[in-house]
């Protein structure tokens, strides 16, 4: 697919999920939450926070518990939770990568292509340095940037602009469907990371990175008829 492979020039990856797997310490802190307010919730449950904002699963937690806070306890226990979530990925290491994460994005910057990172997260760039994958942008959006949640399509615009590349130029790659909506809304091509009954939005969907090359993945594109 000479057009379509010669158009994108840079890569845009969201990171809880897609390429290092942050899930199981986001689950242990709201839990604890969960516990010191008394009541508890299933991993499966938190299943459904996926893609949403901290102050937005919060609510959804909160409604879980039948708990009912003001604005001023939301803020001030979603600090707290945050708190305990950073001290959780004070250990991660480069081993905590997905597996095939850092293959792949040798082989999209042998391509000659940008990459940037898109995240909600205020502790992207801590999770970054503790894998030391932070040499592998060329830019980096994270929960400080970003000013309106996902499905808005925001944190990808911003993270094209900082390549200075237009959204027809990028490939996104995302593991939660409000993600994947708002790649689809800001104009870019969409990876969806998982399986595709939970993101039936995106262009394409892969289980992971491991084995996947980028000559791979354009085939498989324009095996979607991604045009």
């Amino acid at each position: 697919m000479p057009g379509f492979s010669e158009q994108i020039k840079g890569c845009i990856f969201n990171l809880d999920g897609v390429m290092v797997d942050t899930a199981k310490y986001h689950y242990t802190a709201w839990r604890r939450l969960a516990n010191q307010l008394g009541f508890d919730f299933s991993p499966q449950q938190h299943e459904e926070l996926r893609g949403l904002s901290r102050l937005a699963s919060l609510e959804k937690i909160l409604e879980w518990g039948d708990i009912y806070m003001t604005e001023a306890e939301k803020l001030h226990w979603s600090d707290v939770k945050n708190n305990w979530y950073v001290e959780l990925i004070s250990n991660l290491r480069p081993a905590d990568v997905l597996p095939g994460v850092l293959l792949f994005l040798r082989q999209v910057r042998e391509a000659g292509l940008k990459i940037a990172l898109s995240s909600a997260s205020r502790s992207a760039r801590q999770v970054l340095r503790s894998t030391q994958l932070e040499a592998y942008f060329d830019a980096i959006i994270d929960g400080y940037s970003i000013r309106k949640v996902k499905p808005d399509p925001e944190s990808f615009l911003l993270a094209a602009q900082a390549l200075g590349l237009p959204p027809s130029a990028c490939l996104v790659f995302e593991d939660a469907d409000l993600g994947v909506q708002a790649g689809v809304a800001g104009g870019f091509t969409v990876i969806g990371i998982g399986l595709p009954e939970y993101l039936p939005n995106a262009h394409l969907v892969i289980a992971g990175f491991e084995n996947l090359t980028w000559n791979n993945l354009l085939k498989q594109l324009s095996g979607a008829a991604v045009i």
